[in-house]
Parts: C-alpha cells; structure tokens; sequence
C-alpha cells in the first residue's frame, strides 16, 4: 500500500518531539499492535510480548488507509507541527478544517432568533427536543405531543419549525479540526483550496477530512492531551524533590504484578 513514507514521516517527528523534550503518549489504538512501529520507535509498546493484533492496524481487505493517533503534550503540539511545516514547506501542510453543522437544538435557536420571536419561547420549544444523539426535528414531532400541539395551534410556531427542519444538518460555521495536519508532496494548492481562519489567521484545507482522503492525500493526527502535561509536570516536581522515577518503572512493575 506504499505505507513506508507514512511510517517514515510519523517516526520523524516523533523524534523530534523525544529529542526536544516534548511528553509523547507510547501509543494506542491499532498501531500499538505494529511492530514496525515499534521497532521505529513510533510505539513503545512491544506487540509480541502483550500478544497485540497487527490484522486491526492492516489486513488485505482493508480499503482505506491506516491512521496512527500520536499523542503529545498539549502546551507542546504546536512545536510538532510547527517543525512539520518548516521541515516539508508551509506551503506543503496544513491543518484540515471541520464544519459545525446545525443539530435541532441549533436550528430552533437560530430561527428563532431571526424571526424575532421572544428567546423564553424558543428556548421552551428547544428543550421539548430529547436529548438523544443525532435525533431530528421530525423525529420529535412523531413522539413529543406537545410540540405537535404548538404547530398547529400556532403559526409562529409552525414557521419557526418548519424553517428549522429544511435548515437543520446544514454546515453552520468552519472551524479546525482537532487532530488532523495532511502533508502534501507538492503545494496544498495542487490539491485543494485553502481558507483563511478569520480570528486567528490560521490557513486550513478547504476540504474536510473524508473528502482529503478521497483525494489521495493522507492526515496525520497530532493530539493534545492535557493528561500527558500533567504527568510532565508531575514527574517534573519528582526530580526537583532530588528522586529518580521513570514511567517505564510503573510498566515494569505493573507487568510483574500481572505475571504473579
């Protein structure tokens, strides 16, 4: 599948961020279960002696790419990806953009807020929607009486939801995804069209993360976890106390209580 550059570029920033002292996770998900990963130093975690599938991280009847969740610091991230940038060409990376879409909840509010109609209204009329994952407006009305009730006693109330519903699942506002940076081969601008975040001026890929990769080009993900600074600092407050302590003690430890 041509994955050895994937594997090469992971690896590198990932000794980048070991070499600058940046926190990186030992790695999780299905790449732990790679032990070419491993061997690279991409994953701390030896497949073979904890018996860790590498069919889950790639397998003939996979079709998509794999991915490989690397955790940092999250005060640090930016340096990763920074280094990135300045290693392949700003022009060459880029974070990917993600849209808000409008839920029911959203819809309501905003309609609401643009038919003028009093927010005590609409707010009592938002929360007559569940809070069950991915429910619809119409999907409420099926099975909320009293909102059924509203609309057709109600012409106000029926335009309000009756715009919400052709409005709801629409994109809302752009903002930057979370995790994924794609890394290009030649300028983004052969590939996708770019926008200009207006509060910070940051530039992501105007195409969100599944359409990037219907387009060839691959996403590397770089978390934050605020978990991975807080060991940091605690093992930080450890040396300042005159003591040496390393996590691999707690692994070591960890596996011989499970071994007895």
């Amino acid at each position: 599948m041509d994955y050895a550059s994937y594997f090469l570029i992971v690896r590198d920033f990932i000794s980048y961020a070991k070499s600058k002292g940046i926190p990186v996770g030992p790695g999780r998900g299905s790449a732990a279960g790679s032990l070419v990963s491993y061997c690279l130093g991409i994953t701390d975690i030896d497949p073979l002696k904890y018996n860790l599938l590498f069919e889950r991280f790639l397998n003939p009847e996979r079709i998509s790419m794999p991915d490989i969740d690397v955790d940092f610091c999250k005060d640090r991230r930016g340096e990763v990806i920074s280094y990135v940038a300045e290693k392949y060409g700003a022009d060459h990376v880029a974070q990917i953009i993600t849209f808000g879409t409008m839920a029911a909840k959203a819809a309501i509010r905003d309609v609401g807020r643009a038919l003028d109609i009093p927010y005590s209204e609409v707010d009592k009329i938002a929360k007559l929607i569940p809070n069950t994952l991915n429910i619809t407006i119409e999907e409420t009305l099926k099975i909320e009486p009293q909102l059924k009730a509203l609309c057709d006693s109600d012409p106000r109330i029926a335009e309000l939801i009756g715009t919400a519903v052709r409005l709801e699942g629409l994109c809302r506002h752009a903002s930057t995804h979370a995790a994924g940076v794609v890394i290009s081969p030649a300028p983004l601008t052969d590939y996708t069209p770019l926008y200009k975040n207006p509060t910070d001026g940051s530039i992501v890929t105007q195409f969100d993360m599944g359409s990037i990769e219907r387009i060839g080009l691959l996403k590397f993900d770089f978390l934050g976890l605020k978990t991975l600074t807080v060991i940091d600092k605690t093992l930080k407050y450890i040396e300042e106390r005159g003591e040496v302590f390393s996590l691999k003690d707690i692994r070591s430890t960890t596996r011989k209580h499970m071994i007895c």
